[in-house]
């Protein structure tokens, strides 16, 4: 695990897989990175093929991003690991255009945003998408016509008689807002159509202040119940903060490969549960970026499993993405049974460990049984047991195990009417 490029030590590997690790953090970070360099290099080598549309726009674009690079390459690294960077690339070699912007030419509103922020003057030709120039990281202007021309330095878009000034106010510019709790430090992405391509969801439109500013209030409150390792590990890994549409009977999170370092969550209904819902996806976030590391699992073989958080059946990939995410949960509300200050959040804190070590440790046992995971996906769920199995032996209250026993026969008898008698794994007790 110690001869390729960013991989992790064995240390840091089972740092991971016991639900934290900040060092290790460092090293998924600079991995994406790499990756988000390699998926540019893949777009600069389409527009040379000259076999697609705006490969003019993206060869001027990678050079005036190579100039950055040069002349102020931590301007341009910031563009470049912004997590919708990856997501427009990976959707522009595939050539999906499910989302509008998938287009070579995109490669020139990035490189504009890098000399922008390395304050180096320029001239380039950008892509117009819906009436608009995108400009990662940075915000979306105002624009007409097929293309627009951006000047970096002062910051400006024109277009078909249209002038944009890139300040904050001006009319037809609307900039990504900045977010800080604590050590978060974050921006808040309603603008970028590639800020989250999951499908799990629905992104906000562009905010007003008012809705923002309640929104910020939630997450503050919801990071200040964080103990200080677990804010400092989703403080490394999370860059944007992407605001989702909340469904009528509830609330909604998700995260995606495709996006690493967003998190995309709707309006939280307490602080408890959106500093559950930061650990739970940056728990994805964390293993999504583990895996472009090393396979952790075989391909899937057809065989579906119980998860106890879900309600449909899931491969063994999926249950090791939901058994990971439920230790962190767990984790989480273990540290509150003793560091929340009102009694009955320590309550529902016992209760909610007592299930989710419960559902982990159900999900593990499955997974070491199933034949589905790598000699590496066998260590990290092997730790995962072993951080789980001495979570078992730690007393919680009778009336909170009765709750949480409660809570998880009732899910798997919603599933067994749903879906027929689990038949790889053997559901228990919490």
């Amino acid at each position: 695990m110690n001869d390729e490029p960013h991989a992790l030590s064995r240390e840091q590997f089972l740092a991971l897989a016991s639900g934290g690790g900040l060092a290790a953090i460092g090293n998924l970070v600079a991995a994406q990175h790499s990756k988000h360099v390699t998926l540019l290099y893949g777009v600069q080598k389409a527009a040379q093929a000259d076999a697609w549309p705006d490969s003019r726009l993206a060869l001027a674009g990678h050079e005036l991003l190579d100039r950055v690079q040069r002349v102020m390459p931590d301007a341009a690294d910031d563009v470049i690991r912004h997590p919708s960077v990856g997501a427009w690339a990976l959707h522009t070699l595939r050539g999906d255009d499910t989302i509008p912007g998938a287009r070579l030419g995109g490669l020139a509103s990035i490189a504009a945003a890098a000399a922008i922020k390395a304050g180096i003057a320029a001239k380039i030709e950008v892509p117009v998408t819906n009436s608009v120039v995108v400009l990662p990281s940075l915000g979306a202007a105002d624009a007409r016509g097929a293309t627009a021309v951006v000047d970096t330095s002062p910051a400006r878009v024109s277009s078909a008689g249209l002038r944009v000034r890139l300040t904050p106010g001006a009319p037809g510019w609307q900039e990504l807002r900045p977010f800080r709790a604590g050590e978060l430090n974050v921006l808040i992405d309603d603008l970028d159509p590639f800020r989250m391509p999951a499908t799990d969801g629905k992104p906000t439109g562009r905010l007003t202040q008012a809705q923002l500013a309640d929104l910020a209030a939630m997450w503050r409150a919801g990071w200040k119940v964080l103990d200080r390792a677990t804010a400092a590990d989703i403080a490394a890994l999370v860059q944007v903060i992407v605001p989702y549409q909340g469904p009528e009977d509830g609330y909604v999170s998700t995260s995606s490969p495709q996006t690493f370092g967003t998190v995309a969550l709707s309006r939280q209904p307490d602080q408890y549960t959106c500093g559950e819902t930061l650990v739970h996806e940056a728990q994805h976030l964390k293993l999504c970026a583990l895996l472009d590391l090393v396979d952790l699992t075989l391909p899937d073989d057809g065989r579906l499993y119980y998860a106890p958080w879900r309600d449909d059946p899931r491969p063994a990939s999926g249950l090791l993405q939901g058994a990971y995410a439920f230790l962190g949960v767990a984790g989480f509300w273990r540290r509150q049974r003793h560091a929340a200050a009102e009694v009955a959040i320590r309550h529902r804190a016992d209760a909610e460990f007592a299930r989710r070590r419960a559902d982990s440790a159900l999900a593990v046992s499955a997974l070491l049984a199933s034949g589905q995971l790598t000699a590496a996906g066998m260590d990290f769920a092997g730790e995962m047991a072993r951080v789980l199995a001495a979570w078992q032996e730690e007393p919680v209250p009778a009336e909170a195990l009765a709750i949480a026993n409660r809570k998880a026969q009732s899910h798997l008898a919603r599933w067994r009417a749903r879906n027929g008698p689990a038949a790889t794994t053997t559901p228990g007790a919490a």
